[in-house]
C-alpha cells in the first residue's frame, strides 16, 4: 500500500470545493473533484458534467475524472493517487474510483448530508450508501478520509436544489 502525504489535504480539498463552485457558476450541478499524484501535484480537475453531457445523470464529476484517469494511467500509478472531492462519491462513482485503481479518496460533504439537502430532487436521487461500504466489498483497499471540511463543502450545495425546482 502506498504512503500518502496528508499535509496538503486541506489545500487540495479546498481546490475540489472551488471546482464545485465553478461548476455551479457555470450552471451545472455543484460537484467537483481533483486528482493528486503521488508527488502532490494536481493531475486533473473535473466539475460535474450533467449539463455538458446533455442532461446525463451519470456524468458525475468523480465518475468522469476516474474514467479520464483510467484512460491516461495504469492502476499501479493510480494506486498512489488521491481523489479529493467536494462530496462523498456515490455508489456509482465509488465503483468507478475502485475500477480505475485510485488508492485514496478525501471527501467533504457526506452522502447522507447531501441526501438531506437535496431531498428527492429528480436530478439528484441521492443514495445513502457510504463509499466505504462500496470499497469494502472490493478486493483491494481504498483509503477514505471524510467527511472533512464538511460544512465548507456543504455551502456549495446551499439553496441550489430548491432553486432548480422553479
Amino acid at each position: 500500500m502506498p504512503k500518502f502525504d496528508e499535509t496538503r489535504d486541506e489545500e487540495h480539498l479546498r481546490r475540489a470545493i472551488a471546482v464545485a463552485e465553478e461548476a455551479r457558476k457555470g450552471g451545472d450541478h455543484p460537484f467537483g473533484c481533483i486528482l493528486v499524484g503521488p508527488d502532490g501535484d494536481v493531475l486533473m480537475e473535473q466539475g460535474n458534467a450533467y449539463s455538458a453531457e446533455g442532461g446525463d445523470l451519470t456524468a458525475h464529476a468523480e465518475k468522469v475524472l476516474a474514467s479520464r484517469a483510467a484512460k491516461k494511467w495504469k492502476p499501479d500509478f493510480l494506486a498512489g493517487c488521491t481523489m479529493f472531492t467536494s462530496a462523498e462519491p456515490c455508489a456509482m462513482c465509488s465503483g468507478a474510483v475502485y475500477w480505475a485503481g485510485i488508492g485514496r479518496v478525501v471527501y467533504g460533504q457526506s452522502e447522507r448530508s447531501l441526501k438531506e439537502m437535496t431531498g428527492d430532487h429528480p436530478e439528484n436521487p441521492t443514495l445513502d450508501l457510504p463509499c466505504r461500504m462500496v470499497f469494502a466489498a472490493g478486493q483491494r483497499d481504498v483509503i477514505v478520509k471524510g467527511p472533512f471540511l464538511a460544512e465548507e463543502a456543504a455551502k456549495v450545495q446551499a439553496d441550489f436544489w430548491k432553486d432548480r425546482e422553479d
